[in-house]
């Protein structure tokens, strides 16, 4: 393969076409040999490709449906089908549907703005991401651009004992219309504070077969990881609140509800909301948070990393170091100390 230079420009350019498409750039190199080089490279890397790509790559709007039908038809969780389904709703609201998939770039990407939380804007994003590979896949275009997420703050609100105490206030002075709903709200808030187990995935599929009363434990036989499924032990108001739900019972959903189809509560969030609305209780508390506070407990007063991972189901020593809070009060004996030796007695 030939190089050439044109007048007004100092670089060697490369001229070529593959499958009656043509290739024509320069190669940004003054000196020749290396010129040769970028477009032989060039040139095997546009060959390599199997059959020609279309001349113009579809809209995101027009990939859209095979995409999600492709979604379900995978071998995916129901709640990850769950989750591209709703990235593409937020997409969908964008001027990005109107875009060839070989126009949207990360520069592009970043443009987009969705109402919410970063959490929000990364389904949204992730949604996106997926598409385009899945794209370049179907060789409808020639390479997915490396969409970049943006930063979620990390949870770092405990659901701690000072916060129980005003959910349970706040839970009171809601107008549930039973007796029973601030009962289960007790519990659910309990068991989620004692045991660190995730809500929807594990919370609320307990069933009674996987309570071993004897030994205090419970075995979680379904989790988000192969790491989650893991025995975790009951403290004593664990104990009580699962006797006094179970009963007599030898079998069935510890939470059973005739309400959902799938047979068991399914979500707690909208009395989460009215009760830490009524305690006035930040809106990034949530549920969720009991399972930060239990990792940071068993942490604090264990002191055994190991031991939090394995009764949280971490299989990622980084994961499980967020419940690893600096011991303020010794830092603050240990200035005192310092101070004490330089400062003169008090009168």
């Amino acid at each position: 393969m030939e190089v050439f230079k044109q007048k007004k420009s100092k670089f060697w350019w490369y001229d070529f076409a593959v499958r009656g498409k043509r290739f024509r750039r320069s190669t940004g190199e003054t000196n020749k040999n290396r010129a040769e080089k970028i477009a032989s490279l060039k040139f095997s890397e546009i060959c390599e490709h199997g059959d020609p790509l279309p001349r113009k790559a579809p809209t995101v709007l027009e990939v859209s449906k095979r995409f999600l039908e492709s979604v379900d038809a995978a071998r995916l969780a129901e709640k990850s089908k769950l989750y591209y389904h709703d990235g593409w709703r937020l997409l969908s609201a964008t001027p990005v549907t109107g875009l060839r998939l070989d126009l949207v770039t990360n520069e592009v990407a970043g443009t987009l703005r969705f109402g919410g939380s970063p959490a929000n804007t990364n389904c949204a994003l992730r949604t996106l991401r997926r598409m385009l590979h899945r794209a370049e896949e179907w060789k409808l275009i020639r390479r997915a651009p490396k969409i970049k997420l943006v930063h979620e703050q990390a949870r770092s609100l405990r659901l701690d004992e000072v916060a129980e105490a005003k959910l349970l206030e706040g839970a009171a002075l809601c107008k549930w219309r039973s007796k029973r709903t601030l009962e289960k709200f007790t519990q659910i808030l309990i068991l989620a504070r004692d045991t660190g187990m995730r809500n929807e995935k594990e919370l609320y599929r307990l069933r009674v077969e996987d309570l071993y009363w004897d030994q205090r434990l419970i075995h979680v036989v379904d989790s988000k990881t192969e790491n989650g499924i893991r025995y975790v032990p009951m403290s004593d108001r664990v104990f009580t609140v699962l006797k006094t739900l179970c009963g007599t019972r030898k079998k069935g959903w510890v939470f059973a509800s005739k309400r959902s189809e799938s047979g068991h509560l399914t979500t707690m969030a909208a009395k989460f909301r009215q009760a830490r609305e009524k305690a006035g209780l930040p809106k990034k508390l949530v549920l969720y948070c009991g399972r930060h506070d239990f990792g940071t407990r068993v942490l604090e007063n264990t002191g055994n990393l190991k031991l939090v991972m394995s009764a949280m189901g971490h299989v990622d020593v980084k994961t499980a170091m967020k419940y690893q809070h600096p011991e303020l009060g010794i830092v603050r004996s240990a200035l005192n100390d310092s101070n004490h030796a330089v400062l003169p007695p008090s009168a």
